[in-house]
C-alpha cells in the first residue's frame, strides 16, 4: 500500500486551460495506465486525489458513508458560492448525505413518476418538432442557443408551470452562474444571478403552495413523506429554492452540451451520422445512441467527493479530509471496461457509463428526461435534415467541469 504522497506534480493538470486546449483524454490516458489514483497539486493550490478508472469512481460513488458530498461541495463553484457567502452544502440535494439526503430524495421523487414523465414526453415530442421546424425555415443557425437549449429550457418551464416566454431568463441566470468556474467573469455577476434565481424559484413556491398547478413544481411544493420520527415532512422553504436552481442550472447545462456536442461528433463522423440517419424512426436504436452520445460527451467531466474517514483506494491511502475528485470524463473511456472508447459507437451495447453518475444514492434524477430529451433531439435533426452540415468553427465552453460548446454553426440541408 503507498502511504506516501509520491506522485506530487509542481504544476497543475487538468486545469480549464487543459480542457480548452483539448488535452484532457491523453492526460487521463497516461493517469489510467501509470496512477490510477493519482495525488496532485490544483489550479487553486489544493491537494486532492484525481481518480480516473471506472472502478474507483464506482467505488467512490458507491460509498457515501466514506465519501461525503456535503462537507466539501461536489464542485469548485459550491466552494466560491460559499466564500461568496452563499453555501448551498446541506441544502440542495446533490450536496447533501444520508440521511438527510434520502428524506430529500423521497421527496423530490414524488414529482418524477414514470406516469409524469410519460405525459412529459408526449409535450416534448410535440415541442421538439415546432423547435426544429422553427430553425428550418432558417436554413443555418447556432445549434446551441436555437435548438439544443430550447429543449431542455422548455422542459424545464414545462416542470415549473412558468411562462414559456420566461425561458430566456432562466437560460441567462443558467449560463451566469455557470460561469462561476471561468476566470475572465465577475464572480459578483454569477452570485447576483443566483439570488435573482433563488428569489424567482421562492416566489414559485409560495405561490404552489397556496395555489398549486398542474406542474411538477405544484406537486414538490406540498408533498409530503414520513419522517424518521414517524411524522410527516415536507421540503422545507431552503431545500426549495436549492432544488429549483439545481433543476434549472443541472437541467439545462447537462442536455444542452450533450445534444451540442454530440451533433458536433456525428458530424465529424459521416458514417455515424449515416447510421443514425437510417435508424432515426426506431426509439429503442435512439436510447443505445444517445446512450453513447453521453459516455463520449461526458457533459459533467467531475465530482467532489471529501474522505469522512481513512479508506484505502487503488493501493493509494486517502486520509480523512482529502478531497477525491472522480473524473467521469475519464471512466467513459477507460480501457478496462471499452473496446475502443476513443470511438464514438451509436451502437455501443452494453454501455455503462458513468454521465450520470456511477450509481449510489446521487444517481442522476433527471438521467431519464435528459435520455429522453436526447434521443427526440437526435432523431428529429437526423430525419429533417439529412444532408446538415458544420457551416463554421465551433466555440468551447472555458470549464473543466461541464463539457460542451458556446457555439456551433450549422446549415440545414
Amino acid at each position: 500500500m503507498n502511504t506516501q504522497r509520491d506522485s506530487v506534480v509542481e504544476e497543475p493538470i487538468l486545469t480549464v486551460e487543459d480542457f480548452v486546449a483539448g488535452k484532457q483524454h491523453d492526460i487521463f490516458r497516461e493517469l489510467r495506465r501509470t496512477d490510477p489514483v493519482h495525488w496532485h497539486v490544483d489550479e487553486d493550490g489544493q491537494g486532492q486525489w484525481s481518480v480516473t478508472r471506472h472502478a474507483h469512481v464506482t467505488e467512490v460513488s458507491r460509498q457515501p458513508d466514506v465519501f461525503s458530498s456535503q462537507r466539501g461541495g461536489v464542485s469548485r463553484v459550491d466552494l466560491v458560492m460559499a466564500e461568496q457567502g452563499v453555501d448551498p452544502r446541506g441544502v440542495m440535494m446533490m450536496m447533501t448525505d444520508p440521511p438527510q439526503h434520502t428524506r430529500y430524495r423521497r421527496l423530490v421523487n414524488r414529482g418524477f413518476t414514470p406516469r409524469t414523465m410519460r405525459l412529459l414526453e408526449e409535450e416534448l415530442h410535440q415541442r421538439t418538432e415546432s423547435i426544429v421546424d422553427r430553425v428550418g425555415e432558417m436554413g443555418a443557425c447556432d445549434l446551441v442557443p436555437d435548438v439544443a437549449a430550447e429543449l431542455p429550457l422548455q422542459a424545464i418551464a414545462e416542470i415549473m408551470g412558468m411562462p414559456q416566454e420566461e425561458r430566456a431568463q432562466l437560460y441567462d441566470w443558467s449560463e451566469r452562474i455557470r460561469k462561476l468556474e471561468d476566470p475572465s467573469h465577475p464572480n459578483e455577476d454569477s452570485m447576483q444571478a443566483a439570488f435573482e434565481l433563488f428569489g424567482y424559484a421562492h416566489a414559485l413556491g409560495v405561490d404552489r403552495r397556496a395555489e398549486p398547478k398542474d406542474d411538477i413544481l405544484s406537486i414538490l411544493a406540498r408533498a409530503e413523506v414520513e419522517g424518521d420520527d414517524g411524522q410527516p415532512t415536507s421540503l422545507t422553504e431552503a431545500e426549495f429554492d436549492a432544488f429549483a436552481l439545481l433543476l434549472v442550472v443541472a437541467g439545462n447545462e447537462t442536455t444542452r452540451n450533450a445534444i451540442s456536442a454530440g451533433v458536433l461528433e456525428l458530424l465529424r463522423r459521416p458514417d455515424q451520422w449515416n447510421l443514425l440517419r437510417e435508424n432515426a424512426g426506431d426509439d429503442d436504436w435512439l436510447d443505445v445512441a444517445a446512450d453513447e452520445i453521453l459516455r463520449f460527451t461526458s457533459p459533467s467531466q467531475h465530482m467532489y467527493r471529501t474522505a469522512v474517514g481513512d479508506y484505502e483506494l487503488g493501493g493509494k491511502q486517502i486520509k480523512e479530509g482529502e478531497r477525491v475528485v472522480m473524473w467521469y470524463a475519464s471512466a467513459n473511456r477507460d480501457e478496462e471496461v471499452y473496446d475502443d472508447p476513443m470511438e464514438l459507437d451509436l451502437t455501443r451495447h452494453p454501455n455503462p457509463h458513468v454521465a450520470f453518475g456511477a450509481g449510489g444514492p446521487h444517481y442522476c434524477l433527471g438521467a431519464h428526461l435528459a435520455r429522453m430529451e436526447i434521443r427526440l433531439m437526435i432523431g428529429e435533426l437526423a430525419r429533417r435534415f439529412p444532408a446538415m452540415s458544420l457551416d463554421g468553427e465551433p466555440e468551447f465552453l472555458c470549464s473543466n467541469f461541464v463539457a460542451g460548446l458556446e457555439s456551433l454553426p450549422v446549415r440545414l440541408a
